[in-house]
């Protein structure tokens, strides 16, 4: 053994070895330190501006005392629900359709290639393709604008994560139902798609995630609403705008509620996280 530890090949293995792990270590503590920090900051200056006005007032005037962001909170609500909305089923329709034709069909290839560059699109540019295409031909910014922008960005993380679930289906459980006649349609919603159905909907509280703090787009979409209103068809309000206008602000009072509506979308996407990641979560049986 003694001759082991003083041989100089294993001797310089065993220092890459520590100054690797001392290396990853102190790259994780330095990234655990600026998230702790960022976190901090946003409790203590974000639940000091928590109050019930919060939730009951509308976003006041730049000279206005309190206030709250009610009509920003359901504005939010509105357009990353209507969002949600349209690309949950194009994204796991899509997904299912890679999942079975994928490796057969040219137009299933180029699609999966442009899903994967829509990824890793900026979100501003998605923003100004539905200003170009809706918002210039309307002649005015509305929430149904920002919906289509935002399900543009959510629709290529629910097919990639509908298309990698459906592919770690058991071949030998689809050739069982082959095998019993089930027609190939059949198979891959009632069966395929079903066994891996949490994990779906896992992709799907996903990019609701992403898609709820995203500010750029909506700021050439739906823009901004200082006004409680439910039309879709107008500019409304929004938390991320609201953040993004305020947090300029030299007025304290817009300033700290900009803190507060940082603090409920950070919640927000952190409770879908969570939700994504215990209550859905794939289950395994014996």
């Amino acid at each position: 053994m003694s001759q082991t530890i003083v041989n100089p090949v294993y001797r310089k293995r065993l220092w890459k070895h520590r100054i690797g792990i001392a290396l990853s270590v102190l790259a994780m503590s330095v990234g655990l330190i600026f998230l702790m920090w960022i976190l901090s900051t946003l409790l203590i200056k974000g639940f000091a501006g928590v109050s019930l006005d919060l939730f009951l007032n509308d976003t006041p005037g730049p000279d206005s005392e309190g206030g709250g962001l009610r009509n920003a909170i359901l504005g939010s609500l509105m357009i990353v629900g209507l969002a949600t909305f349209i690309s949950t089923p194009v994204g796991i329709l899509a997904g299912v359709y890679l999942a079975e034709y994928g490796e057969e069909n040219r137009f299933a290839q180029i699609t999966r290639f442009v899903t994967d560059i829509m990824l890793s699109a900026p979100s501003i540019v998605l923003g100004i393709f539905v200003w170009t295409l809706y918002v210039n031909v309307a002649g005015h910014y509305s929430g149904y604008a920002g919906s289509i922008a935002l399900s543009l960005i959510a629709i290529p993380v629910v097919v990639r994560t509908t298309d990698n679930m459906l592919r770690l289906v058991p071949q030998n459980l689809l050739e069982a139902a082959f095998a019993l006649g089930a027609p190939r349609w059949k198979v891959a919603t009632t069966v395929r798609l079903r066994a891996v159905k949490s994990g779906v909907v896992t992709g799907v509280l996903l990019a609701v995630a992403r898609i709820t703090g995203e500010t750029a787009p909506l700021l050439y979409t739906a823009l901004n609403n200082q006004f409680f209103s439910s039309n879709m068809n107008a500019p409304i309000a929004n938390l991320p705008v609201v953040i993004n206008t305020f947090a300029q602000s030299t007025a304290d009072n817009w300033v700290n509620l900009a803190w507060a509506a940082s603090l409920l979308l950070t919640f927000s996407v952190l409770l879908l996280n969570i939700l994504s990641r215990t209550m859905f979560s794939q289950k395994t049986t014996k």
